[in-house]
């Protein structure tokens, strides 16, 4: 990914015939390889957040990927959507489940079982307010869609739209906003 100190280490060496490990503690040149390296674990750092925030996102259009690819690439309707949508928001339902029966009585919920509690209940409020997904109901979208390999560049050529639980459809941009 970053290459700063690749680079700042080879400029170095080559001034100075090959010899880098004789550089001078408090030196220009060693402040200047510090300097390369602090900037590549900032921007490493940086990259690797901005994975882990994409993530749900890219989870959740992979899943829709696959349900369209089930379907033979074809538009859905609402009522096959609105299914899949609900199967997608309880998809950790069991798992919670097990958590809470395997926690002794009169102890408090674990770390894990916290963290699904909330998945659980943050999906069932967005699927109120207005689930955003790639529009399923298009045949153009959905062709976009069966061919997603997994980046995050891919996502701004699909139509987005938000679908609440009493059936509306609103359309939507990318990336989103309340995400």
């Amino acid at each position: 990914m970053a290459k700063t100190l690749e680079k700042t280490r080879k400029q170095i060496a080559k001034k100075r015939n090959g010899k880098l490990e004789a550089l001078h503690e408090h030196s220009r040149d060693s402040k200047r390889l510090h300097r390369a390296q602090v900037r590549d674990d900032r921007l490493e750092k940086i990259a690797e957040a901005r994975r882990k925030r994409d993530q749900p996102l890219l989870a959740r259009v992979a899943f829709f990927q696959d349900f369209v690819r089930e379907h033979g690439n074809k538009p859905l309707d609402l009522e096959v959507i609105q299914s899949k949508i609900n199967e997608f928001v309880h998809q950790h339902d069991d798992e919670y489940e097990t958590a809470k029966k395997a926690r002794r009585p009169g102890r408090p919920p674990s770390t894990r079982e916290d963290l699904l509690k909330m998945k659980i209940l943050a999906l069932d409020k967005e699927y109120r307010d207005g689930f955003y997904m790639p529009d399923l109901s298009t045949e153009t979208n959905v062709q976009l869609l069966s061919r997603f390999e997994g980046s995050w560049s891919y996502l701004t050529n699909l139509a987005w739209v938000k679908i609440s639980a009493s059936g509306s459809i609103k359309p939507s941009s990318f990336p989103p906003q309340s995400l």
